[in-house]
């Protein structure tokens, strides 16, 4: 095919819902979050971060419990025309080039249908350049076609385009390549031809916003989530507190102290600060006393969250996992089925950490250096983000104690760097479960099976935790002040003497009748704010 000056061979394009049968079934939890699937459009000249906001809110959302998907429009161009010559591609009065150009277009689109509509997906991203509104037109005729929502950003030197060549060349042609978009750059006009269009248009990657048409609570959570990204050089040091007393006997939950060896790790992570002379760290910790104690040892001022405690197991508190198998048989066999969704009685999930803990990932996106000295599923929580890990998998990553975690952010994701200590510690990790169903005890078959309203009282397929970001005292510590009662939890699920317990605390309390508070939809503020940090390419 003859573009321009250079002769290229040109591939045919697969969409990739016609290479597998493969498909993913909708996700019967995520669904309360969309009314219907979205289209997200990226828009805006190259080198202006594109790619990276894509991957970044790709991983947020999936992070949150929303399936979404880039479709990279620069992939399907590289698999069609694999011998990328120079800038003339892209130039607008190539009309083979343009051709090629719109049919991997189309092929993109295909693959957004098939993800929306057959393998369980909520929001595609479409990142490409879309400079032109004959292209805007065309994504919207495809999304109107099929009743998907649509909304619009209007927003490297390093790219897949430019493989082992010469630093100036690259320079050279990538910058002729921008001046043949910007011949045709049409930007969205919010006073007229785009004006009933839903778009948010970040200039000079978070400097400003403009954000028109907002339609639903996906978008607002969109919006707020980009505003509160900041593109700037920093580290997150994550690690858990040293070795508590209740590590040691193998119990969870509570709020026990630090064992010697946990001091001898505080002690050690000092030292660690001060070598790497981390001078202006900032240092998190949760409110129990086994995170407190370990920050207490470095010496400098540190800040407590009340959504950085440690998962609550409700009535299975500080129990050790034989006693809960004991005790809880019914409730360990569906832990164990799906941990991530599972609900302890009077607890959380996985699930219902995740949403507690979404005001951290936006704290860390907009700080700078940052300890955060905290508990193992918060840890994986947190890890599960910048790694961006599914929640199959969430549950079940290693966050050994006395180790320390350093994340820097890079282009496309994130470096993780690996500090052990030198200071023993027991090991709390749980491995995932290889027993299958058929292979479970004839009880804990039957249990298994039993009707599905256990199931699903038990797991969080919809946010029904309360938003309290407080850990609750246990209800049966001696000590503790009354609390309101948990939700009602079956009398083969707790042991008579902590039935008789809650029934004394029931009756003991100042009035008879109690009224369940109801948290309404939330309410997202949307701002524009000005933010001082690096950008991406030219402004």
């Amino acid at each position: 095919v003859d573009c321009g000056i250079n002769y290229v061979r040109v591939n045919s394009v697969t969409p990739v819902s016609e290479r597998g049968n493969h498909r993913m079934p909708r996700s019967s939890w995520a669904s309360y979050m969309t009314n219907s699937p979205t289209v997200i459009v990226m828009i805006g000249l190259p080198a202006r971060g594109k790619t990276y906001i894509s991957k970044k809110l790709t991983r947020y959302l999936n992070w949150i419990g929303v399936p979404t998907k880039v479709f990279n429009l620069g992939v399907y161009r590289r698999e069609a025309v694999r011998a990328y010559k120079s800038y003339d591609f892209f130039r607008h009065d190539n009309e083979e080039a343009m051709k090629i150009r719109k049919q991997c277009a189309l092929v993109a689109l295909q693959d957004v249908k098939a993800y929306l509509t057959e393998e369980g997906g909520q929001i595609a991203v479409f990142d490409a350049t879309n400079t032109t509104r004959e292209r805007r037109d065309l994504i919207q005729d495809f999304v109107k076609e099929n009743a998907f929502k649509v909304k619009l950003y209007e927003v490297k030197v390093s790219s897949p385009d430019y493989p082992e060549r010469h630093r100036e060349r690259v320079m050279d042609d990538f910058l002729k390549r921008i001046e043949c978009y910007k011949v045709t750059y049409q930007p969205l006009d919010p006073d007229d031809y785009d004006k009933d269009l839903s778009f948010i248009k970040v200039i000079n990657v978070g400097q400003r916003f403009l954000v028109n048409r907002v339609q639903d609570y996906i978008q607002s959570k969109i919006v707020y989530y980009l505003m509160n990204i900041h593109v700037h050089s920093h580290s997150i040091y994550l690690c858990r507190h040293g070795e508590s007393k209740h590590n040691v006997e193998g119990r969870i939950g509570g709020d026990s102290e630090l064992s010697p060896r946990g001091k001898q790790f505080a002690h050690a992570l000092r030292d660690f600060i001060d070598e790497h002379k981390l001078s202006d760290l900032k240092v998190w910790t949760s409110q129990l006393r086994r995170t407190i104690q370990t920050a207490e040892e470095l010496g400098v001022p540190y800040e407590q969250w009340k959504i950085l405690n440690e998962i609550d197991a409700g009535v299975c508190e500080e129990m050790t996992y034989e006693m809960i198998q004991e005790t809880f048989p019914e409730e360990f066999a569906l832990r164990d089925q799906d941990k991530y969704h599972y609900r302890y009685p009077g607890g959380e999930s996985y699930q219902d950490l995740v949403q507690r803990l979404e005001p951290v990932i936006m704290e860390l996106e907009r700080q700078g250096n940052v300890l955060v000295i905290c508990h193992q599923a918060v840890m994986r929580c947190l890890l599960a983000y910048f790694l961006d890990k599914g929640a199959e998998d969430l549950p079940y990553m290693k966050c050994p104690l006395h180790t320390i975690l350093k994340l820097t952010p890079v282009a496309y994701g994130c470096k993780v760097e690996m500090f052990y200590l030198n200071v023993e510690a027991v090991n709390t990790h749980r491995d995932r479960p290889l027993v299958s169903c058929s292979e479970m005890s004839g009880k804990e078959n039957h249990i298994a099976a039993q009707d599905s309203t256990l199931i699903h009282r038990r797991n969080s397929y919809t946010p029904l935790s309360s938003h309290d970001q407080v850990k609750r005292p246990r209800l049966y510590s001696a000590g503790n002040q009354p609390w309101l009662p948990l939700a009602p939890t079956p009398s083969a699920l707790m042991p008579e003497e902590r039935q008789s317990q809650v029934s004394e605390i029931v009756k003991g309390s100042p009035s008879k009748s109690r009224r369940l508070s109801v948290i309404g939809p939330t309410t997202v503020v949307i701002m524009c704010l000005a933010f001082s940090h690096l950008s991406f390419g030219s402004s």
